[in-house]
């Protein structure tokens, strides 16, 4: 029996989540209503036609992605978290991303993330080119990295691995490195890292300082 009640949000919701684990070609009125436990004309009165709906998804992806809440107790602290969350935010949703982009509205998507960035490059003493040097550069870092970790995600198994490589290296003067390049790859760390030293870089202070060397260290800083 087709169900009475029915949202446009729970639409939204579980249009949104066939899109995430199989694409926009997986999303159609018969499945969507199938998903639901609905007729297909009670789709097409809360969202219209499919698309119509996949107008709305893009919607409420720029919406998503443009809730960014700064955290820590120093500028590049707070930047650092600003990098991490617009990248969990692209990871968990490539495919409604790539809708965004294909409708033109990728710029409209990452202001938010721009703003919040800008108000800490003010925070730290950045102005003018400066300031937007910062927010430039962090932005395709975020984007560049997502876009690296997709692409390895979706390659075809390599034979021989990265790993087995560097297995096979001999170890030189640098075992340990030797040992690190044949261990597994910690993305989350390895992102985290790469911000922190493009923050630091890019946030230096005129007497060379770095980062939070330059507006009060904190407590990543080494």
């Amino acid at each position: 029996m087709a169900r009475s009640a029915l949202s446009r949000d729970e639409v939204l919701d579980t249009a949104a989540a066939l899109v995430r684990e199989h694409g926009p070609g997986a999303l159609t009125m018969r499945r969507l209503a199938a998903e639901l436990g609905t007729a297909v004309t009670s789709i097409y009165w809360h969202v219209g036609n499919r698309e119509s709906l996949l107008d709305a998804l893009v919607a409420r992806t720029v919406t998503d992605l443009g809730t960014i809440d700064p955290h820590g107790t120093t500028p590049a602290e707070r930047i650092v978290s600003v990098a991490r969350t617009l990248r969990r935010a692209l990871r968990e949703r490539p495919h409604l991303v790539a809708m965004v982009h294909e409708r033109g509205l990728t710029e409209r998507m990452f202001l938010p993330a721009q703003r919040a960035l800008v108000h800490e490059a003010h925070a730290a003493g950045l102005r003018g080119e400066d300031a937007a040097r910062a927010v430039r550069a962090l932005q395709f870092q975020v984007v560049g990295y997502v876009l690296v970790e997709r692409n390895r995600e979706r390659a075809p198994a390599q034979s021989p691995a990265e790993e087995e490589l560097w297995s096979e290296e001999p170890a030189g003067a640098d075992p340990v490195l030797a040992r690190a390049l044949a261990a597994p790859i910690d993305t989350e760390a390895l992102f985290v890292d790469s911000v922190r030293a493009l923050v630091d870089g890019l946030l230096a202070g005129p007497s060379g300082e770095t980062g939070d060397s330059a507006v009060g260290r904190g407590p990543y800083s080494h």
